[in-house]
């Protein structure tokens, strides 16, 4: 065996990773949603290998009113060339995979980091300009504030929550990128013997599921005062009370009673097969949460949540028992918590 070419199930991966760079030609790679109470439904723009879509005519209408740019494609010069980048990429993953070589694997790899880390700084320099260099005439002008949108994940801007996150195609980059960086951690492994015991193809699975697991997205604790429930649209100040929900594309709505949780839900603005995640404050350490359906709940007029549904949600039955002693209370489950709400 020589030991500087990679094994047959790491070209095959490779391959696979190289051409499924393909997806951001037909899918958007980058995602940026703003929700308001005005606009509960929130707007959507999808940025694209090559351009714009979604609701950006909506949004530079109401950036207009705040001395914001507006926003066009010319103003990325970078849509004209990452086309070719990204083709670039994919030829140079095909010729790892042909020739097994693992220095040029090494090669793409650093390109690779070198390109996401330029990608996000340029993204950053985008943002930054665009949310700093206001018009002085505009008609709405708060001394001091910019409006620079968050590079990844959530952040409050005026009365709009803005989320930015990666979009399907920008996801199969990471997840292929993740695949690559894994056969050569595989290749590394097998070609120092320190286990003959397990398949490299084999290894290369196991260390991509742990990859891919490690992405999921964790709970954002509540900021008291800052935080708006998505439902009511009232401040949060209470963090014994209320939940999460969390998409499988990693977006966070936050809920300061479990009474607008469950209506959200219901509203079925996102179903269950769109979330990755249901959670509950436990009542008892605020501001940490709980999966709903291993959580017990407590209705009980002694519990003022904020929106009046009494509700709060406890770790283990035994929790809810103890907190019960002495006090007029129903405890209850997830499933009969939903049932009797309808």
């Amino acid at each position: 065996m020589n030991n500087n070419k990679l094994s047959i199930a790491s070209r095959i991966l490779v391959a696979f990773a190289s051409g499924a760079l393909v997806a951001v030609f037909f899918l958007p790679a980058w995602r940026i949603d703003l929700f308001a109470p005005q606009y509960p439904e929130g707007l959507t723009m999808n940025i694209w290998i090559n351009g714009l879509s979604g609701d950006v005519e909506i949004i530079n209408g109401l950036n207009h009113y705040i001395g914001m740019k507006h926003i066009t494609v010319e103003m990325f010069p970078e849509f004209k060339y990452l086309p070719y980048v990204v083709g670039f990429f994919m030829v140079l993953g095909m010729v790892v995979a042909i020739t097994g070589s693992r220095k040029f694997l090494l090669t793409y790899l650093g390109l690779t980091a070198m390109g996401g880390a330029l990608a996000m700084y340029d993204f950053y320099q985008w943002g930054y300009d665009y949310g700093h260099n206001l018009d002085p005439t505009a008609p709405i002008q708060v001394p001091g504030l910019s409006y620079q949108p968050p590079l990844f994940g959530h952040k409050r801007l005026l009365n709009f929550d803005a989320y930015s996150f990666p979009d399907v195609g920008g996801w199969v980059v990471i997840g292929a990128a993740a695949l690559a960086f894994t056969v050569w951690f595989v290749e590394w492994y097998r070609h120092r013997h320190i286990s003959k015991k397990v398949k490299p193809a084999s290894l290369v699975l196991i260390a991509f599921v742990i990859t891919i697991v490690s992405c999921n997205t964790k709970p954002s604790p509540f900021e008291a005062g800052k935080d708006v429930c998505h439902f009511c649209k009232m401040n949060i100040t209470d963090t014994r009370f209320g939940g999460e929900l969390i998409t499988k594309k990693g977006k966070i709505f936050k809920f300061d009673d479990l009474h607008c949780m469950i209506s959200f839900l219901k509203a079925g603005t996102e179903t269950d097969n769109s979330l990755s995640q249901k959670l509950t404050i436990n009542f008892e350490k605020p501001n940490t949460f709980l999966e709903v359906d291993k959580a017990m709940f407590i209705i009980s007029p002694e519990l003022k949540s904020p929106m009046g549904s009494h509700t709060a949600g406890f770790e283990t039955q035994e929790a809810a028992a103890q907190f019960s002693k002495g006090k007029q209370t129903e405890i209850t489950d997830w499933k009969n918590l939903l049932t009797r709400s309808n």
